[in-house]
């Protein structure tokens, strides 16, 4: 079967595939030459722990031998196979190859966190595995399984970051949490950053409970310690003490507000029959070459047929009409990078689809540990820089010269 150098002899391949002629057929006997070569090397660690091989006599005095098999189903990269696993009749055999307990080969791991990660439920993978399988995996096992990320997470949440993100755009999703036996309606906060060379790279994700200066400069904070120096413009969304915590970490930082979140929330007020039309309107605004052009174009909302249905949404805009000029200064090819919508706007939008079939999770750690794994696919699909940004940073080149070329 082998040749001296241990690989299988061509001529035991042929004879053994002679009579193949479909795919299904190579599978087959693929899984049936698996069954048999795990089979073969179960007997074999049962020898070496027997001190005799199958077939040999006993040795003279040893009281344990021999006592059969029971079959076991594993899960294996190409689905579920029946082994059968023998047996000693002092019980005192351990097989390492699949060891007791064990229903599962290399491989089985990766898949229940992809399915984790894709928003399923441990139940739902529980019924899955068994629908696709034939196959029963306590809950317990699937979940430590996936437990076995949260190393993972923690290293991602403190690996080092660059000295410098010319953009970084903080936003929040509210997640409904099981805390001291209530369940609540609790912010998972990210941090989106875009770096030198325009790729997007999520910074962490925190979650608190409630919002202010102090949960804000602990984030701040953390930033620091994982290396960022300087931020050039950070945009948030208008939470109270959110400028000043990142005035005290980074105090040249430009803190504006977030026109998407700014338009997000004045959407929240609007019909879904007038969404298209408003959205129009207040993109006119925003979308104005300067900041007085802006402030008129404004009044024109407000005093025009949807600022009088929506009030709201111009009342809205005044109160941090201080954080959203700034914007107004920059040139065409930055504000276009800071006002658009696909980046934060597409996040979230995979990561409610991915929480929606949970009515709630029963830890921070259970709310973590899916968040992470779910933002581990998306960063895994941006592999193009952001829109226009070459332009941007040159612009960003002139504006900032001497705080580029610092941490350059």
């Amino acid at each position: 079967m082998t040749e001296q150098n241990g690989s299988i002899d061509p001529k035991f391949l042929d004879e053994l595939l002679k009579d193949a002629k479909e795919p299904a057929q190579f599978e087959s006997m693929f899984q049936s030459l698996k069954k048999a070569l795990i089979e073969r090397a179960l007997g074999a660690e049962l020898s070496v722990h027997l001190g005799y091989a199958r077939g040999d006599a006993k040795p003279e005095g040893q009281s344990n031998y021999r006592n059969g098999a029971s079959a076991k189903t594993v899960l294996t990269e190409e689905g579920p196979l029946s082994i059968e696993v023998p047996r000693d009749r002092e019980g005192t055999f351990e097989p390492q190859l699949v060891k007791k307990g064990e229903r599962r080969i290399e491989g089985f791991d990766e898949k229940v966190i992809s399915m984790y990660a894709r928003g399923m439920t441990v139940r739902e993978i529980q019924g899955h595995l068994r629908e696709l399988y034939g196959i029963e995996v306590s809950p317990d096992l699937i979940s430590s399984v996936t437990d076995e990320v949260l190393a993972e997470v923690r290293d991602w949440q403190s690996r080092p970051l660059d000295p410098i993100y010319p953009v970084i755009i903080f936003d929040a999703l509210r997640v409904r949490i099981r805390d001291e036996g209530i369940v609540k309606n609790k912010a998972v906060y990210l941090a989106l950053g875009i770096g030198r060379d325009g790729q997007k790279d999520i910074l962490g994700l925190w979650i608190e409970q409630s919002e202010g200066a102090k949960f804000w400069l602990k984030v701040m904070t953390e930033l620091r310690n994982r290396g960022v120096q300087d931020v050039l413009v950070t945009l948030v969304d208008g939470l109270k003490g959110f400028p000043e915590a990142i005035a005290t970490a980074f105090p040249q930082a430009q803190v504006q507000t977030c026109i998407v979140h700014l338009m997000r929330h004045s959407l929240d007020y609007v019909t879904w029959k007038d969404r298209k039309l408003v959205a129009a309107e207040i993109k006119a605004i925003y979308r104005a070459e300067t900041a007085e052009l802006t402030l008129e174009r404004l009044v024109e909302f407000e005093q025009g047929l949807w600022g009088k249905k929506y009030p709201v949404i111009s009342a809205s805009w005044r109160r941090h009409w201080e954080r959203v000029t700034p914007f107004f200064a920059y040139p065409a090819e930055v504000r276009r990078v800071l006002y658009t919508t696909n980046a934060i706007e597409s996040l979230n939008m995979r990561l409610r689809k991915i929480i929606k079939n949970r009515g709630h999770f029963p830890s921070d750690e259970a709310a973590t540990k899916l968040m992470y794994l779910a933002l581990r696919n998306i960063m895994g699909t941006w592999i193009k820089p952001t829109r226009e940004w070459k332009a941007a940073l040159a612009q960003f080149a002139i504006l900032f010269p001497e705080r580029l070329a610092a941490v350059a």
